[in-house]
């Protein structure tokens, strides 16, 4: 393993860190605004990464997204993972804001991965590709830069699926509950414990094509063309 490769997997991780922690601190920080004070209670506001960590979602199931391809003959997978969720009493976000507010805690933390996916695309596109000539600090950052746009997109993409105990299934919950259709609500509560099962049905099968890589091509498209 090379000096680049070594470099492709340290960024990759990086990224990762930095989408995830920050995902998970929006959602507090949107519901502290409110008058939530749970995330800033537990310690959860906080950027140190050890608050953060999942074992399972921030280094096992990452790991395995990446390496596992390198068995079959691919030059890696991409990367996918969680933080632990910053707890949010989102009664009192409610009782504070209505379900508008509920509705924006939900789609904090993909609305911050949308934003420095942008931002990230904008100074991506500023770069030249690195040269043999170039630096290894300019190789780390552009590949760095890189895997922010790429993980931000995916991340933001997959929140937004309507899957159960994720950010696209909370949204569309609220804003039933909003407009009063209490039954929609109340089927997202009781398929959220079928929500894991799900995402790795997404995950290993060809549907991921569909529901999650084209959108992603998409989005990756708008940003970088």
């Amino acid at each position: 393993m090379d000096s680049i490769d070594l470099f492709k997997i340290a960024t990759a991780v990086i990224a990762l860190l930095i989408a995830i922690i920050g995902h998970e601190i929006m959602h507090g920080w949107v519901a502290y605004k409110y008058g939530d004070m749970t995330a800033k209670n537990t310690g959860r506001l906080t950027i140190n990464p050890i608050s953060h960590i999942d074992p399972i979602g921030s280094l096992l199931v990452p790991a395995m997204m990446y390496f596992i391809p390198m068995l079959f003959g691919s030059d890696g997978g991409f990367l996918f993972g969680w933080a632990k969720p910053v707890p949010v009493n989102i009664r009192t976000v409610v009782n504070n804001g209505g379900y508008n507010a509920a509705m924006q805690v939900s789609l904090a933390g993909i609305t911050y991965n949308f934003i420095l996916a942008g931002l990230a695309s904008v100074a991506l596109l500023s770069m030249s590709q690195p040269l043999v000539s170039d630096s290894m600090v300019y190789v780390f950052a552009y590949l760095l830069v890189m895997q922010l746009v790429i993980i931000n997109v995916v991340l933001g993409v997959f929140n937004l699926l309507p899957i159960p105990q994720f950010d696209g299934a909370h949204f569309i919950s609220y804003l039933a509950l909003k407009f009063k259709y209490d039954a929609i609500a109340e089927w997202f509560f009781k398929m959220e414990r079928y929500g894991m099962i799900i995402v790795l049905v997404i995950l290993v099968t060809p549907i991921n094509e569909y529901v999650l890589f084209a959108p992603v091509q998409f989005v990756l498209h708008l940003l970088l063309s």
